[in-house]
């Protein structure tokens, strides 16, 4: 495949040739084209480091097949799944029922393991995990919150095994419950969501991270914080050389956004303060933050349609994660080589994926190609995830017309002038698992 006059997130525009999987040139090649990008923008393939895809355990949720479409409708060719399914991913027979499950992905994949009471670690080194975590240091969905004695056990095997910690930090002892006991009985829309704010407090993050990082320093393990949500934590990770990541629900929504999205705005670590979200923006545009990941944790909307105490926590992003970016460039909040950076170049550094990541010869040729003219309204009926609804709704995107796997077209499209999509196509499972 020859794509042409492509212009890249530094400006340059190129012509790419691909050559099976791999990319075989970048630069002015000549030749009859297979797609004219004509100045439209090629990204590479974005890898989205924290998704849960729901299976095995919860397919009505999401699976591996609809959740790697949405992956692929928004530009993202490699996703990191975690280990809070049913059964939990801990010992090497859920590994492989996972695994198995995950050849219907249509892009490539990493299958994170995880830690309990009850994980066999010897199991899952023997598996070609991606890196161990989500760790949660308190409950979430799952409920596989660990003590702090299990903690550090658990970062010093990993430590040993040379492979990255994932920690979800928040510390449940400063959690305050005198705010959630204070929220009304609204449910759905109506609930009162900033209780769930005011309850997961931001100190309990920062603690957390604090600690995290401090074990993580004591095995010279290489700590990863997962959807850290205020500026202190992302302070504290970088201070002490830890890598982090940031969500889109946490850089673009905040507490001011809850009197719309009730129980649908509950997320765990929870919304902020538009102040704490404002700086939080700052540390993406600097590069404090190491990467932006999804945390896509998809609810159907009848689970979402509870109380505050009830519904479930997450919502779902895989697909709207780089157009929010793009269209975030386009307004000038951010450069086009910082959203590349934050989704695919600096995840294939943190996670050691040296052919992913770039543009350039010798990579695998995952790569998406979008016009960022073309801002579209983000809806919820128009994604793929079984979710069927977004936070984002009425936000703009850039979506990508060309998603590539390892040199496959697994999604492609061709829009109208006023931006829907006229036609779209998948194509067949390519996915791999990045670890071999």
């Amino acid at each position: 495949m020859l794509i042409a006059n492509a212009r890249l997130a530094d400006g340059r525009t190129v012509d790419v040739r691909i050559e099976g999987e791999r990319i075989a040139a970048v630069g002015s090649l000549g030749g009859e084209a297979d797609v004219d990008a004509a100045g439209k923008l090629l990204l590479p393939g974005a890898i989205d480091a924290h998704v849960h895809l729901r299976e095995p355990g919860f397919p009505h949720k999401e699976t591996w097949e609809t959740g790697s479409k949405s992956a692929a409708a928004g530009g993202v060719t490699t996703v990191v799944d975690q280990p809070n399914t049913d059964p939990p991913t801990t010992d090497g027979a859920a590994f492989d029922a996972k695994a198995e499950l995950a050849r219907k992905s249509l892009v490539d994949y990493g299958i994170n393991g995880g830690v309990t009471g009850e994980w066999k670690p010897d199991e899952l080194f023997s598996r070609p995990i991606f890196a161990l975590g989500e760790v949660f240091l308190a409950d979430s969905t799952g409920e596989m919150g660990i003590d702090a004695e299990l903690f550090e056990r658990a970062v010093e095997r990993a430590a040993r095994e040379g492979v990255v910690v994932t920690v979800h930090a928040e510390d449940a002892t400063l959690f305050d419950r005198e705010a959630l006991e204070a929220a009304g009985e609204g449910v759905g829309r109506d609930a009162d969501a900033d209780a769930w704010s005011a309850y997961r407090s931001a100190a309990a993050e920062v603690a957390a991270v604090e600690r995290a990082c401090e074990v993580g320093a004591d095995s010279a393990a290489a700590v990863h914080i997962a959807h850290t949500s205020t500026p202190e934590g992302i302070d504290a990770a970088a201070a002490a050389g830890a890598t982090c990541e940031v969500c889109p629900h946490h850089l673009f929504l905040s507490r001011g956004d809850l009197d719309d999205l009730g129980t649908f705005g509950r997320m765990n670590p929870p919304l902020r303060s538009e102040e704490r979200r404002e700086a939080v923006a700052e540390r993406v545009r600097d590069g404090t933050v190491d990467i932006v990941a999804t945390d896509h944790a998809p609810h159907t909307h009848e689970e979402k349609e509870a109380g505050i105490r009830e519904a479930p926590s997450g919502v779902p992003g895989v697909e709207t994660m780089v157009p929010l970016l793009l269209a975030a460039a386009e307004r000038g909040e951010l450069t086009r080589e910082r959203v590349r950076d934050l989704t695919a170049t600096n995840p294939a550094r943190v996670f050691d994926l040296p052919r992913k990541g770039e543009v350039r010869e010798g990579m695998d040729a995952d790569l998406a190609l979008y016009d960022p003219e073309r801002v579209e309204t983000i809806r919820g009926q128009d994604l793929h995830s079984k979710a069927g609804w977004t936070p984002f709704e009425g936000f703009e995107g850039v979506f990508p017309e060309l998603t590539l796997v390892r040199g496959a077209v697994v999604y492609q499209r061709d829009a109208d002038d006023d931006g829907a999509g006229e036609s779209e196509a998948f194509g067949e499972p390519a996915g791999r698992n990045v670890r071999g």
